[in-house]
């Protein structure tokens, strides 16, 4: 029977995880605001970046975000704007990583600025020729979709939340309702209605915009012809469908187990793995036909920037982080239908394809700089600094503690489906009115969850 209030409580179920799990970020925020400072006090002299290789691990860390967001606001959609079944419960989760993601992007857009004091200059000074004019505004416009979004998918259970629950977070969450409380059937519709526009207004931003944009920042590179190719900003979109889908199945699991514990719903993690194995398999072949394109040209720069991608300087990148872990791994773990439906083989394929993609856009930004654009200039040679790895460590560490709060705090799981773990499993939603996420025998490891 449902009762008046809500035991809401979706923090972590061990306390002495959250405190060390804090104090990891902690100590990167630390470590990442003193690199930052030290960029700030010498300039690019703390980095290896020179007028040769002028875009480094910073660049390279802001193309690999923004393909994370804009992955997972595409994800998102397949629930919201095309209404796939089951998606629904990773909605949420997947808008709130896309702007978390995209706030880490802007970081390191921001940290590689020469001019830092100068961030706000393209709103005021628009350049109509510009690409990267038009990039800046499009994230903008972006994050305005992303947000819009998020608010009308959580709303009502926003207002269920400030409605029944006391404390802190009630307040928080009545805050964001924005005034916009009720939680009737009317009131639901509208709320779709406005979300599905919302997706349907983010779909070509996303795609045109946003990371195919980004990839039309390196493709009108006509210097670098390795950059220089038709194909770079589809490349690019369909690696950030494969980055954001393998961060959304990751979170699914790793939000079960360390702060729901909900029931994992296996026909939707079958689901995950099966769209996840197919983007991957559409990434590779997309990145061989470019490979082969460049190398039948016999054009001497792409030839010999494919060359140090493949058996020079950044072989080890490619074949170890972008093949081995973006694309052989996770496929075999996703190869079987009983370990796509298991917690911890989805995790790990994840995981393994966030990490391989990091190596994808090292492998994108470094090598073409290395070969030099002219006969007689001297070659490009680049490797980060220990200041540029911790000021990336640190704005990493921003993003993760973000996102680690908003769970913590907001709904980001429908409420209707929080079960607990180690229910029956019989399709049978509990009520939001009788959700136990915070009983502690509602948070025990079920079958579901091994």
């Amino acid at each position: 029977m449902a009762t008046n209030t809500l035991d809401y409580d979706p923090g972590f179920r061990n306390g002495r995880f959250r405190v060390a799990w804090y104090a990891l970020l902690a100590v990167l925020l630390v470590v990442g605001g003193w690199a930052t400072w030290r960029r700030i006090s010498l300039g690019m002299a703390s980095t290896n970046l020179t007028s040769i290789s002028p875009w480094g691990a910073w660049v390279a860390f802001y193309i690999y975000f923004v393909g994370l967001s804009a992955g997972a606001f595409l994800v998102s959609t397949l629930a919201n704007v095309f209404e796939v079944e089951g998606l629904e419960k990773i909605d949420r989760d997947a808008l709130f990583a896309a702007i978390v993601s995209m706030v880490v992007a802007l970081l390191f857009v921001w940290t590689d600025l020469g001019r830092m004091d100068r961030m706000y200059h393209p709103f005021l000074f628009r350049q109509a020729t510009s690409a990267l004019s038009w990039e800046v505004h499009a994230y903008v416009a972006y994050i305005g979709v992303l947000v819009t979004e998020l608010y009308f998918s959580m709303r009502i259970d926003l207002a269920r939340v400030a409605e029944k629950t006391e404390g802190w977070r009630a307040k928080l969450c009545a805050l964001l309702t924005l005034g916009r409380r009720e939680t009737s059937e009317d009131s639901a519709e509208t709320d779709e209605r406005w979300l599905k526009r919302a997706g349907l207004l983010g779909i070509p931003l996303a795609i045109f915009m946003v990371h195919g944009g980004t990839g039309v920042l390196f493709a009108v590179a006509k210097a670098r012809p390795y950059w220089n190719s038709g194909l770079f900003p589809v490349i690019f979109v369909i690696s950030a469908v494969v980055s954001g889908t393998a961060m959304v199945s990751a979170l699914y699991v790793l939000r079960a187990k360390l702060l729901t514990g909900e029931t994992l719903d296996r026909a939707l993690m079958d689901r995950l793995g099966k769209l996840l194995a197919g983007f991957i398999a559409a990434d590779a072949a997309f990145t061989a036909i470019d490979a082969l394109i460049a190398l039948n040209s016999l054009h001497p720069h792409e030839v010999e920037t494919w060359l140090i991608v493949l058996f020079g300087e950044m072989s080890w990148s490619f074949w170890w982080f972008m093949v081995g872990l973006g694309w052989v791994l996770p496929l075999i773990l996703l190869s079987k239908r009983s370990w796509r439906r298991s917690p911890i083989p989805l995790m790990l394929a994840g995981l393994s394809v966030v990490v391989g993609i990091v190596a994808v856009r090292f492998n994108i930004v470094v090598p073409p700089q290395i070969l030099p654009v002219m006969e007689g200039l001297p070659h490009g040679s680049y490797f980060p600094t220990a200041i540029e790895w911790l000021t990336s460590a640190g704005m990493i560490a921003v993003g993760l503690l973000l996102y680690s709060l908003g769970a913590e705090v907001l709904p980001l799981r429908p409420l209707e489906t929080l079960e607990p773990a180690g229910a029956t499993g019989d399709g049978e939603a509990h009520s939001a009115d009788q959700m136990p996420a915070a009983a502690d025998g509602g948070r025990s490891d079920g079958g579901d969850n091994r």
